[in-house]
């Protein structure tokens, strides 16, 4: 197939619409399922790249999720705990932690799942059929992989009436050297990002603390490679094999620090126990608990522990999570790693971080303030690492 034809392009007014190689040869992809959209593809491409080079660097099976080009989260494949199997909805599958990869997906997909409705998977691995299983069940525009097993392809057929996005991709495939784009009619031309990310870009430590275990080079690594996928400005905190915050696209750095470390805190108090054991009605869906998850932590557009709401989503009225509880329950955690695309020009971003448990740190430096950066993590007791390389993603 030399080229697709899409229905329209990022909105249904943009017409014609077609995807296609410059020099004529072959695309290196086979639509197995579906007919995916310009938006699709960007995001297909953008997130194949991430868990390719996550796999690359970390030798695990790796998962993303995107949402209109930027990810919603990015794991590697290490077993879930109890907590969070039940956390992110998956405490009732058999044989979870028989495939690395499906426990990769069930950390992507549940790391922030209000983002993650309607978004799109990568993996880096054949999709066997207990991902498909998973992906099979949650709200989803489509999926790429470098192959699928043949019963797992078929339970992704059944998706959507028949309709789900599923794109094999040639794991082969090298780009070209120069990349280009249009806009307004001029066209832009740049090398390829690819840099290579890994435990070597953390060995220049600038902070007291120079103490970087292998663990905390694991979820930087991961941090790191999420950025370079990121619409920018940006910031990823990870833990655990995952990035469990990201915040992308802000026009100010300690914005993206404030909304990742906030999707942050709610991935960790997902795990509370008046949370794992909310009472809900036998008939509220997935997503809808979601969205009652996350009012109930943090408080958004609806009471819903009051009378008269809590009646539409519980068995019995809950008690509600105290600020007091929050608080108690965040400043036990410890041992998160954060990216940043660009350096930190001031040491408010580093306060911020360390209320959501932040131990290590990796960023370019080059700030003028990069002496104030780095005395606030040494009042803290961070470890950070300047790596000296800007991530910026547009």
């Amino acid at each position: 197939m030399k080229e697709f034809e899409l229905k329209y392009g990022c909105n249904p007014n943009q017409k014609p619409s077609k995807i296609f190689m410059d020099n004529g040869s072959e695309l290196p992809i086979e639509i197995l399922c579906g007919r995916p959209g310009y938006i699709n593809f960007l995001d297909a491409f953008n997130s194949w790249q991430l868990v390719k080079e996550l796999k690359e660097a970390l030798g695990l099976p790796a998962v993303t999720s995107f949402k209109h080009v930027s990810p919603t989260s990015a794991a590697v494949g290490t077993i879930l705990p109890e907590k969070l199997k039940k956390a992110c909805f998956v405490d009732d599958i058999e044989g979870l932690d028989d495939s690395l990869l499906a426990c990769a997906y069930a950390r992507a997909r549940g790391t922030d799942r209000m983002c993650s409705f309607g978004d799109w998977v990568a993996l880096s691995d054949k999709c066997d059929v207990t991902t498909a299983l998973l992906i099979k069940r949650e709200v989803s525009d489509g999926v790429i992989a470098p192959d699928y097993d043949p019963e797992a392809l078929e339970i992704l057929k059944s998706k959507r009436n028949g309709n789900y996005n599923i794109v094999k991709i040639d794991p082969n495939y090298v780009p070209a050297p120069q990349e280009t784009k249009q806009v307004y009619g001029i066209t832009f031309q740049q090398g390829r990002n690819n840099f290579k990310i890994d435990k070597e870009l953390l060995s220049n430590l600038v902070t007291e603390n120079k103490n970087l275990p292998d663990s905390a080079k694991r979820d930087l690594i991961i941090s790191l490679i999420t950025l370079k996928y990121t619409q920018s400005n940006s910031v990823c905190f990870a833990v655990d094999g995952q990035a469990i915050g990201v915040g992308a696209g802000q026009q100010s750095r300690i914005h993206c620090t404030r909304l990742a470390g906030s999707k942050a805190d709610t991935w960790f108090l997902r795990q509370h126990s008046k949370v794992l054991n909310l009472p809900f009605l036998d008939s509220i869906a997935r997503p809808t608990r979601d969205n009652v998850i996350d009012g109930y932590i943090n408080r958004n557009e609806e009471d819903v522990c009051a009378d008269g709401n809590w009646q539409k989503y519980f068995k019995t009225q809950p008690q509600p999570l105290t600020d007091a509880e929050i608080k108690e329950y965040l400043s036990t955690i410890s041992g998160v790693a954060l990216g940043s695309d660009a350096f930190f020009p001031f040491d408010d971003n580093i306060e911020r971080a360390y209320r959501s448990g932040v131990s290590y740190i990796a960023e370019p430096g080059g700030s003028i303030r990069d002496d104030a950066v780095i005395e606030c993590c040494n009042k803290y007791g961070i470890a950070m690492a300047f790596t000296g390389m800007r991530l910026f993603h547009h």
